[in-house]
C-alpha cells in the first residue's frame, strides 16, 4: 500500500488531492475523466479498483504510475526551480508540453543534471513544461502576440499544433530562428532507413523521441468480429462506435488525425469519428438509440506503447502494434539561434544516452539517439507523415478542419 491513497478510494477523491493524476487516467483510457463534471459523476461512484478491474489493467502498475506522477508534482525539482520561475530575471528559458509519462522522467533526470552543473554553467534556467493534456493556449498567446526576443530559448513539444501552425511557430521557423544544433550527423537506425527520416532536412527542428499509438483490443468484446492488426481493419463499420480514441490527449489525437488524414482522406477521417466509441452516463440512457453497441466497453482502445505493459497476463486485452504502422507523435524541439553557445549544454544533455535510454527503456518511447537499442522487432514499424507533407500543409489550418470532420462525421 502507498502512503498517498487506498484502491478502494473513489477515483474522484484521488483526483481531488492529487490532480497530477488525472493525465495518467486520461492517457490510459479514461479520457471522460479528464473534463470535471464526468469526473464528479462518475468519479465519485467508483473505486480506482473498480475501474482498473473494468478496463483489465494490472492495478499493481497503475497505481505505481499514479504514484509517480503524485511524487514528481511534489519533488523537490518543482520547488526548486519554481524559485526560477518568479521575478528574478533568467538567462535561459525552457517552455512546453509533454505527455505525463515523458513529463515526468524528464523532469526527474533534469533536476539531477541541473543541480550537478548549475554552477559551471554559469547561467540561470528558467523552465515550465506541463502536461499536455492542459494544451499548448498557455504558450499560443505569448507566440502568436510576440517577437524573437520574448521567446523561450527552449520549447519543447510532443505534437504538431504548436510547432507547425503558420500563425505560431511557424512564422519564425520561416524567419531563421531555430536551429537544430543536436549535432546528430544522422539519428537512430529505426528513425533513418528506407521507410522513415525524421530528420529535419532544413534543420529547424530536433526530435528527441516519439509517442507511438498502438491498439488495445478487447477480445471479449469481438463478437465474433476479425481481430483488428492494422488502421485499415480499425476504420471498417463493423468497428463503429467501437473504439475509444485518445481525444483529450491532444498531441496524440492531432497525430491521428492528421495521418489518418493523408492516407485516407475526409473519408477516412469520418469513419474515425464514427468509431469513436461514447460510455455513457445513465441520464444518456434515453439516447441510446445513437450507440452502434450495448456494450459499456470500447472493443479497442488506441493508447500509447507505454501503457501496455500494465496488462495483466489473463487479461482478454491484447495489444497489437499496427500492421502498416505505430502513428507517432514526436516529441519536438526547438532551440533558437541566438542564444545556442548557451544552451548547447542543455541540449546536449536532453539527447544523451542517459536521456534516451530513460524514455526507451523505462518508459517506452522510442529515442532518435543513434546509440539506443529501442528493442523494437522488425515489424514494428512507424507511420510519420513525413517533411515534405508537413511543408506543404497548412498545419494548424488542417487540424481544425480534421476536428470537424471527426465531430460531425456524417
Amino acid at each position: 500500500m502507498n502512503k498517498y491513497f487506498d484502491i478502494k478510494e473513489k477515483v474522484y477523491d484521488i483526483t481531488e488531492r492529487y490532480p497530477e493524476t488525472i493525465d495518467v487516467f486520461v492517457a490510459n483510457g479514461f479520457e471522460q475523466l479528464a473534463n470535471s463534471k464526468m469526473r464528479k459523476i462518475m468519479g465519485k461512484t467508483v473505486s480506482l479498483e473498480t475501474v482498473c478491474k473494468s478496463k483489465k489493467v494490472n492495478i499493481d502498475i497503475f497505481v505505481e504510475k499514479l504514484v509517480e506522477a503524485i511524487e514528481q508534482n511534489r519533488n523537490p525539482i518543482d520547488l526548486a526551480l519554481g524559485k526560477s520561475r518568479g521575478e528574478e530575471a533568467k538567462d535561459i528559458k525552457i517552455e512546453g508540453v509533454l505527455p505525463c509519462p515523458v513529463r515526468v522522467p524528464l523532469l526527474e533526470g533534469f533536476d539531477i543534471w541541473v543541480n550537478k552543473n548549475q554552477d559551471k554553467l554559469g547561467y540561470k534556467i528558467g523552465y515550465e513544461l506541463k502536461s499536455a493534456h492542459i494544451g499548448v493556449d498557455w504558450i499560443r498567446d505569448k507566440v502568436e502576440k510576440g517577437e524573437e526576443e520574448s521567446l523561450a530559448d527552449i520549447f519543447m513539444s510532443a505534437g504538431f499544433d504548436l510547432f507547425f501552425d503558420e500563425k505560431l511557430m511557424g512564422k519564425f521557423i520561416e524567419n531563421g530562428v531555430f536551429e537544430d544544433i543536436t549535432g546528430f550527423d544522422r539519428l537512430n537506425s529505426d528513425f533513418d532507413n528506407e521507410e522513415i527520416d525524421l530528420k529535419d532536412p532544413e534543420g529547424n527542428y530536433s526530435i528527441i523521441g516519439v509517442v507511438p499509438a498502438v491498439f488495445m483490443v478487447n477480445r471479449d468484446e469481438l463478437n465474433g468480429r476479425e481481430f483488428p492488426k492494422s488502421w485499415d481493419d480499425l476504420l471498417k463499420p463493423e468497428f463503429e462506435g467501437s473504439v475509444s480514441i485518445p481525444t483529450m490527449d491532444f498531441d496524440l489525437f492531432n497525430a491521428l488525425l492528421l495521418n489518418i488524414y493523408k492516407k485516407y482522406g475526409e473519408e477516412g477521417i469520418k469513419k474515425l469519428g464514427r468509431a469513436q466509441f461514447r460510455s455513457m452516463h445513465p441520464a444518456e440512457m434515453v439516447k441510446s438509440h445513437l450507440r452502434k453497441s450495448d456494450s459499456f466497453v470500447p472493443t479497442v482502445t488506441i493508447m500509447p506503447l507505454f501503457f501496455t505493459r500494465m496488462v495483466k497476463e489473463d487479461s482478454p486485452l491484447k495489444p497489437q502494434w499496427p500492421e502498416d504502422g505505430a502513428i507517432i507523435s514526436p516529441v519536438f524541439l526547438l532551440t533558437k539561434k541566438s542564444t545556442r553557445d548557451l544552451t548547447k549544454p542543455i541540449v546536449d544533455y536532453i539527447f544523451s544516452k542517459e536521456v534516451g535510454e530513460l524514455l526507451s527503456t523505462n518508459g517506452k518511447f522510442p529515442s532518435t539517439n543513434p546509440e539506443i537499442d529501442n528493442d523494437l522487432a522488425a515489424d514494428e514499424k512507424f507511420m510519420w507523415l513525413g517533411w515534405d507533407y508537413i511543408r506543404k500543409q497548412d498545419i494548424g489550418e488542417l487540424i481544425r478542419r480534421c476536428e470537424n470532420l471527426f465531430y460531425d462525421p456524417n
